[in-house]
Parts: structure tokens; C-alpha cells; sequence
């Protein structure tokens, strides 16, 4: 290993990190006579090929995912040769990996990018792990993660955090240095995990080359984010559940139509839409059947934690249908009344539903991407609407607040991301009676990093939308979400504000207070504490 790679990853300030990244390497180096001597196979690499990290996602009460990705060069491809590497893996039950409970061999092809996607089943419910990888003589750092509940188990606590749009050129991700301090169960990622714009040299930080739309340009887009060394750390701390929106693929795409499709022919668009489909599965830590299938890749599913908490995890942007109105901030059209206009599709639709008719959670979480709240921008007698948002989709969102007054499934709460701002609202069932039922909460996060210029307008709105509990959009951060049976509790763990132009996250080691919090009783109304 070269000692300058060694020393970055070395280098923290955090108690966690340095178990997860210090003491995982210097124990790796200890314990590498336990690793299995059947793979005689001894790779050469060029430098360190652990050089993204480690994560897991997924977790079930028996089973997890453990990722990692081999790229001694991550920027340029990745660095490997063009044939099939095994790793090997193993999980324990302590930090120091002495207590290895299972262990085996994968393969990094390079069809996948030399990436790891193992499954590990056989494990206990409602416990922590420590996991990590060998190949050749190169120890990855240790990970830790943590098994769901059984299904149906009496649960007291669940604590989890989570956060979206994460532009590298927009700042620093010192709110992750702050999350690796948390203490948390899962963390919920909501989209724009990358983003694809070109490089721009007045940045704070640079992207790495021109907008992608090959595989090895995507490729390249990810390893570069998850260089970043407490987006590391967050990941080898706990397990991630996640979700996209456009910028994992193209600003404001739909289905199989791009953000300019009189520059993006269909079919180049499509080409593209396959490429950023398997860089993103090449670098979650996703289940095997959410691989990809050319343009296709299945992302909905349901993560279910004992009967405190069930996840529906939504994917708003595969199966939409068209922006209305010609997509922005503007007055809504008449296609955005459209019955037949959706965000989720026909099938999703239906599958939220019976799953929200089964659940036996006491919260039930639509875990997605866009605002789903009626919020007009503009105040006065004049409107004006997203339309990329549920705003443009009224039909699909009245669908779904009927369903939600009239089925009453436990304790409704939606999280979002992609705004760049923070909100907290009561859900309504018909927006146009500001005394019509509350029928659900909704929780939107503010972004890593990514900038919001819009803050004056919407402030001079909010009088407009009673329903609005909480608006902040000056400030980047994340939501660390404690839930109990009998409350939610929602801290709104914000960095200090920038200055209005420049990088939202000029500081690396920016301070982190918790803002605002909210808390809404089991079948109550939410309120600021």
C-alpha cells in the first residue's frame, strides 16, 4: 500500500472514523493471517484498490449488502485489467474482526466495473457487524453495519438520518463529517447522489471532465464523489438505503425523455440513460435485483424494521410521465390536471397502495424525491408552481391523499430531497380547503451542498400555504429522524449559513447545530418543540 494513501485514510478527527478507517486498516494488517488461503491468485495493482471505500445497504433481518469497488486509478476507468478478480470477504461480530461469523470469495468483473455486491445471509436480526474485504495482499477498511428487526418484532427506538443533492462543485461535504458522529440505525439517501455537470474552473471544486453520457464518463462522475473522504465514512459507518432523482442521469429527465431532447435524439438519450443506470448500480450497495437491464432498473422496494417502521422507497423519475406546462417555476397548465399524468407509474402506484393497505408499521414512510406538499411561489394574485414536482402531477397526488384519508394506514410520513431547502408540512387532504383533514406529514431535507437562490420568494409566499409549519432555505445540512411508538422526532441538523454568492460549503470543517426540531405524536399533528 502507498504510505501517502495509507495517511489519508488516516487522517480524521472522528472517534468513529478512526475505528471505521484507522483501526480498520491497522487491524486488517494484523489479522491477514486469518483470511483464507484458498485464492492463491496474488493481483498487482498500481496503487491502492480500495481506494472508494467500503459500504452496505439493503439491510434485511437475515441478510445485508456488503460494496466495494476495486479502482487504483478511480478517476481514469478505474485502473484495473480487463478480467475477473476475486475478493474476499468477511463479517464479524466485533470491531476488531476476531469473531468472523461469515466469509467467502466474489468476483469484481470487469463488466461491472470491478465492482462487489455481496449478499450475506445467515445473520442475526437487530444486530451490528463489522465487515471487510482482501484482495492480493490489500485490506480494505473495516465497515460496520447493522441487521433490520424481525418481521413483526417489538421494537422501542429507531434512529436514522437522511439527506440528498450533494453537488461537489457547490461545496464541501463537512455535513457528513458530522453524520459519521451520529448515532444511527440506517441512512436514507433521497437523490442526486452526483451530478452531471460539465467541470467549471470558478468552482470551489471541480468536476471531473465534461457532462457524461458514456459509461466510463459516469463511471468516472462517481468515483470522483466517492473520493470524498466523510461521504466515506458515512457510508463504512452504517447501512444506506437509496433512491435517485435526475442528476444521477440528466437534469429534470422523465422516463425516456431527456432535459432537451431536440439536442438528445431518443435513442442516444436512451444509450445514456443505460449508461448512468449501471453506474449507479456499480456503485450502491443494491440487491441483485435492482441490477440493471439495460435501460430498465428496478429501485421501488419496501424496507420493513421490526412493526416500528416500514419504508416504501419510491422511484418518481423511471416511469413520469412528461413535465406540463414546458417544466419550471410557473402557472400550471391544464396538463398538469392531467388524470393520466403520474410520477411513479400505474404499477408503482398500485404497489404503494396495497402495501400501505397491509402494513402493520406504526409509521409508514414514502421515502422520494420531489416535493409533494401544494406550495405556491409567488405571492399575491399571481401563481406560480413547480411542475417538476407533485405540483405539475395534481391528479397523482390527489390519488394519493384520498387513498391516505380514506384507508388511514398509520402515521403517513413523506421525506423528501431535491428542493435544496428545508420544509415541514401537514398533508391535507384537499389542498384548496385549508381546513380540509390533516392526513399525513411531510419532512423535507435541505441538500449536502447544493445551492437554493429562491429564499426571499418563497418567505413572501408562505402566508399563502397555512399548512407550511417550517421553511428554511439559507441553510445545507441534513434530518436525523428519532422515532419511538409513541413519537417522531425530526432535528434539522443545519451548517452555518453562506454568504449569498460563492459556495454554499466554503468550509470543510463547518460546525453543525441542530436548527429546528419538530415532533409528531403517534396519529397527531406535527409541532415545533
Amino acid at each position: 500500500m502507498e504510505r501517502l494513501h495509507f495517511e489519508r485514510l488516516l487522517s480524521t478527527r472522528f472517534k468513529r472514523r478512526d475505528v471505521l478507517l484507522g483501526a480498520g486498516f491497522l487491524t486488517g494488517l494484523v489479522v491477514t493471517s486469518q483470511w483464507s488461503s484458498r485464492v492463491n491468485a496474488q493481483p498487482k495493482f498500481s496503487a491502492y484498490p480500495f481506494s472508494l471505500g467500503v459500504a452496505s445497504g439493503e439491510p434485511y433481518p437475515r441478510s445485508v449488502v456488503l460494496w466495494t469497488r476495486l479502482a487504483p486509478d478511480p478517476l481514469n476507468g478505474g485502473g484495473m485489467p480487463s478480467e475477473n478478480v476475486p475478493v474476499q470477504w468477511q463479517i464479524a461480530t466485533d470491531e476488531k474482526m476476531t469473531q468472523v461469523v461469515r466469509s467467502g470469495t466474489s468476483y469484481a468483473i470487469p463488466e461491472l466495473g470491478h465492482s462487489v455486491h455481496v449478499v450475506v445471509s445467515g445473520l442475526q436480526p437487530a444486530r451490528w457487524y463489522w465487515y471487510q474485504f482482501k484482495v492480493g495482499n490489500e485490506v480494505s477498511p473495516i465497515g460496520r453495519t447493522r441487521t433490520a428487526p424481525a418481521l413483526g418484532q417489538r421494537i422501542e427506538q429507531f434512529r436514522f438520518a437522511f439527506a440528498s443533492c450533494q453537488n461537489w462543485q457547490d461545496g464541501y461535504f463537512a455535513a457528513y463529517k458530522h453524520m459519521a458522529e451520529e448515532e444511527l440505525d440506517l441512512v436514507v439517501h433521497l437523490g442526486d447522489y452526483i451530478y452531471e455537470g460539465p467541470a467549471q474552473a470558478d468552482r470551489i471544486r471541480q468536476h471531473n471532465g465534461p457532462e457524461p453520457v458514456t459509461l466510463e464518463e459516469y463511471r468516472n462522475r462517481h468515483a470522483l464523489y466517492r473520493t470524498d473522504t466523510n461521504l466515506q465514512a458515512v457510508h463504512a459507518g452504517f447501512p444506506w438505503a437509496v433512491t435517485w432523482d435526475d442528476h444521477e442521469v440528466d437534469n429534470n429527465w422523465a422516463d425516456e425523455i431527456p432535459q432537451d431532447p431536440e439536442l438528445q435524439p431518443r435513442d442516444q438519450f436512451l444509450a445514456r440513460r443505460a449508461a448512468a443506470f449501471q453506474a449507479y448500480y456499480e456503485h450502491m450497495p443494491l440487491r441483485p435485483f435492482s441490477k440493471p437491464e439495460g435501460i430498465d432498473l428496478q429501485l421501488y422496494r419496501r424496507l420493513t424494521f421490526g412493526d416500528l417502521v416500514e419504508f416504501n422507497v419510491l422511484d418518481t423519475r423511471q416511469y413520469r410521465t412528461d413535465q406540463p406546462c414546458d417544466d419550471g417555476i410557473k402557472p400550471r397548465c391544464d396538463e398538469a390536471f392531467d388524470p393520466a399524468a403520474t410520477l411513479t407509474g400505474a404499477e408503482q402506484e398500485k404497489w404503494l397502495f396495497e402495501g400501505l393497505d397491509r402494513s402493520k408499521a406504526r409509521w409508514n414512510v414514502l421515502a422520494q424525491q420531489v416535493v409533494f406538499t401544494q406550495h405556491d411561489w409567488t405571492a399575491g394574485e399571481e401563481s406560480a408552481f413547480n411542475v417538476d414536482a407533485w405540483d405539475g402531477y395534481v391528479a397523482a397526488r390527489q390519488r394519493i391523499l384520498d387513498f391516505l384519508n380514506q384507508r388511514r394506514p398509520s402515521n403517513p410520513i413523506v421525506l423528501t430531497g431535491d428542493t435544496h431547502s428545508s420544509w415541514v408540512s401537514d398533508l391535507l387532504a384537499d389542498f384548496n380547503n385549508p381546513s380540509s383533514p390533516v392526513v399525513g406529514t411531510e419532512f423535507v431535507g435541505t441538500s449536502i451542498t447544493s445551492g437554493f437562490g429562491a429564499s426571499d420568494r418563497i418567505e413572501a409566499a408562505l402566508p399563502e400555504s397555512p399548512w407550511v409549519k417550517y421553511f428554511n432555505g439559507r441553510q445545507r445540512g441534513y434530518v436525523v429522524c428519532d422515532l419511538t411508538r409513541e413519537r417522531w422526532r425530526s432535528d434539522y441538523r443545519l451548517l452555518p449559513q453562506s454568504a449569498p454568492t460563492g459556495p454554499t460549503v466554503p468550509d470543510p470543517n463547518a460546525p453543525i447545530t441542530t436548527a429546528a426540531s419538530f415532533e409528531l405524536p403517534d396519529r397527531g399533528v406535527v409541532r415545533r418543540v
